[in-house]
């Protein structure tokens, strides 16, 4: 399985791909498309540029086109840097057409969506720049759920909003 996990930062997506891939040893975890990026010397403003979302966008959109191999975990997905995008008040890049989303989230079994909760709030540490964080979060629950590219409709969506020891045993129900 193919399962993709979108959240704004601060709320432990990258914790929960890790413990997902120890979970189901027959999983490989993808490069965040931060890190691919870096590696290839991006260097990235602080907070983000437009310029660094779309180049975000754009390496998701290749992470997850890549010959299909089966069985990974994407920490991130196209969702992710659409919804920062929108967060920001800016339009996406040529990447991100209904056409080659369409394809990038025909490629996923499962789409896990870690939004902002009163536990993430109160257990993990504070985040960086807050006000974009819960504008993404707000963002990308609209987009989820609105499907304005017609693009993610029939992908399955599982948002975990319970307690964060239980996120594990959701998605492993799901699966089954």
């Amino acid at each position: 399985m193919r399962i993709g996990i979108s959240g704004t930062h601060g709320t432990g997506k990258t914790t929960l791909a890790e413990v997902l891939c120890a979970s189901l040893p027959d999983h490989g975890m993808a490069q965040e498309p931060y890190y691919l990026l870096a590696e290839e010397g991006y260097e990235f403003a602080f907070p983000p540029s437009l310029e660094d979302y779309r180049a975000l966008l754009a390496q998701s959109v290749r992470s997850l086109s890549t010959p299909l191999l089966p069985n990974l975990i994407f920490d991130r997905t196209p969702l992710d840097y659409l919804a920062y995008l929108a967060a920001t008040g800016a339009e996406p890049c040529p990447e991100a057409s209904a056409a080659t989303l369409r394809s990038v989230f025909a490629s996923l079994d499962l789409l896990v969506v870690t939004p902002i909760t009163p536990e993430t709030e109160q257990v993990l540490p504070a985040p960086e720049l807050p006000g974009l964080r819960s504008g993404m979060n707000d963002a990308l629950l609209e987009l989820i759920y609105a499907d304005p590219l017609d693009a993610w409709g029939d992908l399955p969506v599982l948002e975990l909003n319970g307690p964060l020891d239980a996120r594990l045993e959701e998605i492993l129900a799901a699966l089954r």
